[in-house]
């Protein structure tokens, strides 16, 4: 048994929520545990330094997976692979950042695109329920709308994770053709795969950070020093995927006291020159502060 440190670094930008990879973005950070490094963390970031040039700050780990073998006769030994998530800013190494909807376009639901990609895919599923075996129809036509929000269910930007195994199980992504053989005119959904089970590791990471979003200050990690209260609005948005309602946004941070203003202006804005805003300090310092849930509107 051996164990592999993989990292999921997020930053947004441009609107645009960025994952750094490897190899042409097929891969996250990854390397072995030696057994010269002092601790899992101090291992992490050694690999993602040492491959990508990139220091890493705050690290949090975000699951273990250990997962039999996809191939026994070529990889017999079971690997486990302890993830972490990082939140960073995109410096002067720019090189390897992906947007992570390249990877699930179905999950930006704050584009008529995204939309799209859900009422094809469920379709897609409703075949594969309706053609498996009968005594399991009912149960896969149940997850297919809660985990899609189809049927009169509602999208919870939460449950990433649950549509790219719920799909991986159906054999509509590439990935899954490495654990049960699928026919040769197979089409796959949309979206990049990724090696071994990196996709769904990333997929992880953005169900994570989604959650956290909702009760923790955690997005100043991903704004510059000072910013625009429309784009705070719509880095959160970035990450979500979901649309949100303009003045409630804006109430909810004004009650939470999340941010304050300072004097200056952002001169690259169209019309009237918008104030700039700073996280508080005591904010950024106390990084358990609750947070409310967000104003998400529905599409």
């Amino acid at each position: 048994m051996r164990s592999e440190l993989i990292a999921v670094l997020i930053a947004v930008s441009d609107g645009h929520p960025m994952v750094l990879t490897l190899d042409g973005g097929t891969r996250l950070p990854s390397g072995p545990l030696e057994s010269r490094q002092r601790s899992l963390q101090t291992g992490m970031r050694r690999w993602v330094e040492r491959q990508t040039g990139h220091a890493l700050g705050h690290i949090e780990q975000l699951y273990t997976f250990a997962d039999a073998p996809h191939d026994d006769h070529h990889d017999p030994e079971r690997t486990i692979m302890i993830s972490y998530l990082a939140l960073t800013r995109i410096g002067a190494q720019s090189e390897g950042w992906r947007d992570w909807y390249r990877y699930f376009p179905w999950e930006d639901q704050t584009a008529p695109e995204g939309r799209g990609f859900v009422e094809r895919i469920g379709a897609r599923l409703h075949d594969w329920a309706r053609h498996g075996p009968a005594m399991q129809r009912d149960q896969r036509l149940t997850r297919i709308a809660i985990t899609f929000g189809l049927d009169g269910a509602t999208w919870d930007d939460e449950l990433a994770l649950q549509r790219y195994e719920l799909l991986w199980e159906a054999g509509l992504v590439p990935e899954a053709a490495r654990d049960t053989p699928v026919p040769q005119d197979t089409s796959f959904v949309p979206g990049v795969p990724m090696t071994g089970d990196h996709r769904r590791i990333l997929a992880t990471g953005m169900a994570r950070l989604r959650a956290k979003i909702r009760y923790r200050p955690v997005i100043f990690e991903l704004m510059p020093e000072t910013f625009t209260l429309l784009a705070l609005q719509k880095t959160v948005e970035a990450v979500a995927g979901r649309p949100m309602h303009k003045q409630n946004f804006r109430r909810l941070i004004a009650q939470q006291n999340l941010v304050e203003e300072t004097a200056a202006f952002a001169t690259d804005t169209p019309g009237r020159p918008a104030r700039l805003y700073r996280f508080r300090r005591d904010v950024i310092g106390a990084r358990r502060v609750a947070g409310s849930t967000l104003p998400l509107a529905r599409p």
